[in-house]
C-alpha cells in the first residue's frame, strides 16, 4: 500500500470516528413539573418551552415535562421546598402560591389592578417583576422568567354572577392566599382555601358551590361536569414563576444556561399570544358542554372594582411591604 492510499484510509477512519462520536452525544435531561393537565395553558406552554430548549441546544439539553403535579403529590408548597432542596429540577407554579413564601407576590393578584394582559406583561417584565424574581434567591429558587396567566373567572352551580351581592352565602373555593379570602369574604361569600387537586371532588360533593380560575381551567379540569355557570368577571390577575434549582442551573454549561433563559423569555411572548387566541374557543367549548356563560358589562364590573378599592389598605398589609405595594399601584396608575 503506497503512502497516498494509507493517508486516504486514515482520513476515512477519522471521518467515521467523528461521525460516531457526534451520533453518541448523550442529552442532558431536566425534569419540569406543572400543576395542571396536559391540555392546560401552562402545560402546553411548558412543552413549547421544552421544544425551544431542544432546538437551541441541538438536542443536547432535554426538558421532560410532568403535568398534574405528579412530581410533588399535588402539594404546591411542598413543590417549592423540593425545588429549593434539589429533589426537583424545574417547576412552573402560580405567583399566588409563591406568596406563601414571599407575601410581595400577592401584589400581582390585587383584584382589578391590571387593565389588560399587556399591562400585566409589562409589570412582570418590568422593575416590579424583576424585583420579585430577584427575591426568589431568598427561598433557594432561581427564577428564569415570569409568564402571564389569563385573568380569572368565576364558576358555580347555582346562578349567574352579575354583582357582588350574587356571591352572598356561596361557598367558594379559593387558593391558599389571604388576599382571596378578604376579597370574596367582603362580597359575602364563604371563601374556602383548598388545594387545587381537591377542587373537582369538592364541587362534585357540593362541599363548595363554586371556584374561580383562568377560563382554561374549568375546561381542562372538566369542571363543566359539576358546574353550571361561568361568569366572565376578569377579577384577578396571576402569573407563573418559571423556577429552576440554583445548583442545577449552575452546573449547566454557559451555552445551556443561555438557551434556557432565552427560551423562557420567548415562551412568555408565545404564551400570551396563544392564550388570547384560544380564549373564545374555550368559552365556546364550555357552552357546548352545557355551561351557561354571562359576561359582566363595564357597569357591572365597576361594582366589583369598588369592592376591591375599599380593601386596598388590607391588601397592602397582606403584601407586607408598603413600599412595594405603592410601587405596584403606581406602576399601573391606580393611585
Amino acid at each position: 500500500m503506497n503512502q497516498y492510499s494509507m493517508r486516504g484510509l486514515i482520513a476515512a477512519a477519522a471521518m467515521i470516528t467523528t461521525s460516531l462520536v457526534g451520533s453518541l452525544v448523550v442529552a442532558e435531561t431536566l425534569t419540569l413539573s406543572t400543576p395542571d393537565p396536559d391540555n392546560s395553558e401552562i402545560t402546553v406552554a411548558a412543552n413549547h418551552f421544552a421544544e425551544l430548549v431542544a432546538e437551541k441546544t441541538g438536542g443536547e439539553l432535554e426538558i421532560k415535562v410532568f403535568p398534574n403535579g405528579t412530581l410533588y403529590g399535588g402539594d404546591p408548597s411542598g413543590a417549592v421546598k423540593q425545588l429549593a432542596g434539589g429533589s426537583m429540577d424545574m417547576l412552573v407554579l402560580a405567583t399566588s402560591l409563591y406568596a406563601n413564601f414571599n407575601p410581595k407576590f400577592s401584589a400581582i393578584s390585587v383584584p382589578y389592578l391590571f387593565d389588560d394582559t399587556e399591562q400585566l406583561r409589562s409589570y412582570l417584565a418590568g422593575e416590579p417583576g424583576q424585583e420579585l424574581i430577584a427575591d426568589l434567591d431568598g427561598i433557594g429558587v432561581k427564577g428564569l422568567s415570569l409568564w402571564p396567566r389569563p385573568f380569572r373567572q368565576m364558576t358555580n352551580s347555582k346562578l349567574a354572577i352579575e354583582k357582588p351581592a350574587d356571591l352572598q352565602g356561596l361557598k367558594f373555593r379559593v387558593p391558599n392566599n389571604p388576599l382571596w379570602v378578604e376579597f370574596f369574604g367582603k362580597m359575602g361569600a364563604a371563601p374556602t382555601p383548598m388545594a387545587f387537586a381537591e377542587v373537582y371532588n369538592a364541587l362534585q360533593l357540593k362541599v363548595v358551590d363554586g371556584q374561580e380560575n383562568p377560563i382554561n381551567v374549568p375546561l381542562s379540569a372538566k369542571f363543566y361536569e359539576v358546574q353550571s355557570h361561568v361568569s366572565i368577571t376578569n377579577h384577578m390577575a396571576d402569573g407563573w414563576v418559571v423556577g429552576i434549582n440554583p445548583a442545577r442551573f449552575a452546573g449547566l454549561s454557559e451555552a445551556h444556561q443561555k438557551a434556557l433563559t432565552e427560551a423562557a423569555v420567548e415562551t412568555e411572548a408565545w404564551k400570551a399570544e396563544n392564550d388570547a387566541a384560544s380564549a373564545e374557543a374555550t368559552i365556546a367549548e364550555l357552552e357546548k358542554n352545557g355551561m351557561k356563560v354571562n359576561r359582566l358589562t363595564p357597569e357591572q364590573q365597576a361594582a366589583f372594582v369598588a369592592v376591591s378599592k375599599e380593601l386596598y389598605g388590607v391588601f397592602a398589609g397582606l403584601v407586607k411591604d408598603q413600599e412595594f405595594f405603592d410601587k405596584t399601584v403606581a406602576f399601573v396608575g391606580k393611585q
